[in-house]
């Protein structure tokens, strides 16, 4: 196996031992990179040198000092930050070497990577196919081993949705648990930074490097991280929403069910159970996601940094119009108050459910990655395709989106969601699920 191949735990247990260096892998990952992303198009920004240190990818809306740092816009295809962001520089503080920065939908205006300034990116699995988005560039890369793990963001399922079409593993923590400090806004009550890896396993030990308190950062929480304990998984209740099943594809949902009865052959309680219907969230995300991206790109006037406002494509006008819109005179209450009135209604349905179970699961799209295309011509194709996932990070929880099968040659994604602070327990679930399907070890020809 090349080096490049290996999951995080494997290079850090053939580190350990010895068997080779991070230099050797950061070499073998380099040049993966130089053989196949011609096909795959997944990185803006290549290293030039070998480093001594285990290699990551970034998402192009993370600050990195003295490396470009595009957001994939036109605005700011020559910014070069003069600072780092804390998740950056959690991962440089434990030993980590930046490989390069990943494509993605550009300020994370989409959910296909298509509305990058810069090219599309493909998917491993069939290239005429997108990778999903916003973070496509770094669940692309991860899935054709041309690095060792990546770092995304989520605003809604931007870490979830391209992990699934991709068929890698993305956990998106509790809002307030990763620093926002450096990561180009979007929708700031929303926006979540997480890890995109090989293996759950591989999630863990990233993600336990860039959680925690960051006073750079308010809405980051002083809630220490536990060690993860051992589940009796007879204990754990786990919810289905007839809801989420009912949304998504036929082949999807069968996938989704065969998924349901692997945790119940572990011996966890399958509970049906109901939540609000997650097509009410597109509204709500919509109006609340774009009322916080007029605010936000408010600042990029061509004069203080970056290029003119009309070096903004139409995907970012249209969400900094609509958003205007419904902040303005007149419509705040009939638009923006009221979806944070619904936000709230979704906050305590959730609240309610974990009342009854643990954890929920269900399909992380309600399809199958779509062709390449497919999105320039639907203004409201993100919203869509992420139906299932926006719910859960309007309401600030933590989920993960892991492998559950292929349809046609496509990874099928599972999500598991839980209460606040409970990523101890999606990752032993997804652990779980993952040592018995051991999709992890398919892997496409590229």
């Amino acid at each position: 196996m090349n080096l490049n191949e290996l999951s995080l735990t494997e290079v850090l247990e053939g580190i350990k031992k010895r068997k080779f260096s991070p230099k050797e892998v950061f070499a073998a990952c380099q040049k993966r990179v130089k053989d196949i992303d011609d096909k795959i198009k997944a990185f803006i920004t290549i290293a030039p040198e070998i480093k001594n240190a285990i290699p990551f990818a970034i998402k192009d809306n993370f600050c990195t000092k003295d490396v470009l740092t595009t957001a994939s816009s036109n605005v700011l295809r020559n910014y070069i930050p003069v600072y780092n962001a804390t998740v950056y520089q959690r991962l440089l503080n434990a030993g980590f070497g930046l490989l390069g920065k990943t494509n993605m939908d550009s300020f994370a205006h989409g959910s296909s990577t298509e509305t990058s300034d810069f090219f599309v990116t493909h998917n491993p699995w069939n290239l005429d196919h997108l990778p999903g988005g916003s973070s496509g560039g770094s669940a692309a890369a991860v899935m054709a081993d041309e690095t060792i793990f990546a770092i995304g963001s989520e605003t809604a399922g931007s870490i979830r949705q391209p992990s699934a079409w991709c068929g890698v593993v993305g956990l998106k923590p509790t809002y307030g648990r990763v620093s926002r400090y450096g990561v180009i806004a979007m929708g700031s009550s929303l926006d979540c930074p997480g890890p995109i890896t090989k293996t759950v396993a591989d999630a863990e030990i990233v993600y336990r490097i860039i959680a925690g308190k960051d006073p750079l950062d308010a809405t980051t929480v002083d809630i220490p991280l536990t060690p993860a304990e051992i589940i009796n998984f007879k204990n754990i209740k786990i919810g289905v929403a007839k809801e989420y099943l009912a949304a998504a594809e036929e082949p999807v949902r069968k996938k989704i069910l065969e998924a349901i009865e692997v945790f119940r052959e572990l011996g966890c309680k399958i509970i049906d159970i109901s939540l609000f219907d997650p097509k009410y969230a597109i509204s709500v995300y919509t109006i609340l996601q774009r009322s916080e991206v007029s605010s936000n790109l408010a600042r990029y006037d061509g004069i203080r940094y970056g290029f003119d406002r009309s070096n903004f494509n139409k995907e970012n006008k249209r969400r900094i119009m609509l958003g205007t819109y419904t902040l303005s005179a007149g419509y705040y209450d009939a638009y923006y108050l009221k979806a944070q009135k619904i936000r709230t209604v979704i906050c305590q349905d959730f609240d309610k459910a974990f009342e009854k179970v643990d954890a929920i699961i269900g399909p992380v799209s309600p399809s199958l990655a779509k062709k390449i295309g497919a999105s320039m011509e639907d203004p409201m194709f993100g919203e869509k395709e992420d139906i299932l996932v926006e719910p859960s990070t309007i309401a600030g929880l933590p989920a993960i989106s892991l492998p559950a099968g292929f349809i046609t040659g496509l990874p099928v994604g599972l999500q598991i969601i839980a209460n606040k602070w409970q990523e101890n327990l999606i990752l032993k679930l997804a652990e779980a699920f993952e040592a018995e399907t051991k999709y992890y070890k398919i892997k496409p020809k590229i």
